[in-house]
């Protein structure tokens, strides 16, 4: 469902929804795992004498949640833009994020989002891509959270099927733990950098929790993909802004 990862076809029943949530997650640990094996690669080759351009590498690692999402929450990031944007009414904004058209806020929002990505993953290192990487896991047990928490801003709705279906206890339960996980990974992993990251995050999310209500009347899937994006970009550019300003200082 989160993922073009070929799997063998399920059907889409009561059953098998009421826990749906707590393997979203695991879409994360693939993406983040592949950052790590592509950053790996990259410092490999340098050191064997290879003469791949860096930018060559930032390009892969930008876009290997694309490849590996099919962009299903870059699609939400975009919509919510325009709608956000539109400056009209919370019905007329529902309408627009359901509107399957791209307006022009979408795709100036598009390339800034890559742009800012770029320059952030161009400033990698060791510390700051172990980050990025469990962040990966914890921007999607955040967003998971929404909507099993989170009111409905709509009846009916991809987000509002799988919330009317969970199993919402025990979901909830399983994802702050992951919560607790991801974060601690990070922190562990990259010190300094890890708990800016993990501050970052804590921050779009209570962000996001105040503008669903206030703007849309609660999430919808559209808004769970944007902030699946806002919260991941923030937590690569302060886990790495972190890392330069700690280096610098010499400690």
């Amino acid at each position: 469902m989160y993922s073009k990862i070929p799997v063998p076809p399920a059907d889409w029943t009561k059953e098998n929804k009421a826990y749906v949530m707590c393997f979203f997650p695991w879409v994360g640990a693939v993406i983040g795992a592949m950052t790590l094996g592509v950053y790996s690669l990259k410092e490999w080759m340098h050191q064997a004498g290879f003469g791949f351009p860096d930018f060559f590498f930032t390009a892969l690692l930008v876009l290997i949640p694309v490849w590996v999402t099919g962009g299903i929450h870059l699609d939400g990031y975009l919509d919510t833009q325009d709608a956000l944007h539109s400056y009209q009414s919370r019905e007329r904004k529902l309408e627009i994020l359901k509107d399957p058209h791209t307006g022009a806020f979408a795709v100036i929002a598009g390339i800034c989002y890559f742009v800012l990505d770029l320059g952030i993953y161009s400033g990698l290192t060791a510390e700051s891509v172990r980050v990025i990487a469990a962040g990966f896991v914890l921007s999607r047990a955040l967003s998971g959270l929404s909507v099993v928490c989170f009111p409905q801003a709509r009846k009916k709705g991809m987000a509002a099927d799988f919330s009317n279906g969970a199993k919402k206890k025990g979901s909830r339960l399983v994802l702050v733990l992951y919560v607790i996980l991801a974060a601690g990974v990070m922190i562990f992993a990259g010190g300094v950098p890890g708990v800016a990251a993990v501050l970052a995050a804590g921050g779009v999310f209570l962000y996001y929790a105040r503008m669903t209500r206030r703007i849309f009347g609660g999430m919808t899937g559209d808004l769970a993909g944007y902030f699946l994006q806002l919260c991941e970009i923030w937590m690569a550019v302060a886990a790495v802004t972190a890392d330069i300003l700690w280096k610098g200082a010499g400690w």
